[in-house]
């Protein structure tokens, strides 16, 4: 089991990128029009990095929904490997068999 302050800390950050994407969004649509003037397009670039750092969605960590397990974790499961060998074993996840032999 991870640290509930890591797990907490990256939950804290979801829902800051959730708040800031349409602001984020803005602003670089506005860096990357080409058509506005300089001055404009550097007043943008300086508002976006004032902006938290943890408001990027690069920031977020991929986690593992049952232990928060940051490596390893199975985009289409939710699931760190650990936790859905686990969970295979047991029959509970459909359409996944855990070979034995």
């Amino acid at each position: 089991m991870a640290k509930k302050s890591s797990i907490e800390k990256n939950n804290r950050r979801q829902r800051m990128v959730k708040n800031a994407a349409a602001k984020r969004a803005r602003l670089k649509a506005v860096i990357a029009d080409k058509s506005k003037p300089m001055e404009e397009r550097f007043a943008a670039t300086l508002k976006l990095a004032e902006m938290p750092r943890n408001s990027s969605a690069t920031r977020i960590r991929n986690r593992c929904e049952l232990s928060g397990r940051p490596r390893s974790v199975y985009r289409k499961n939710k699931l760190s490997r650990i936790a859905l060998r686990e969970l295979g074993s047991r029959g509970m996840v459909p359409g996944l068999v855990k070979s034995s032999w």
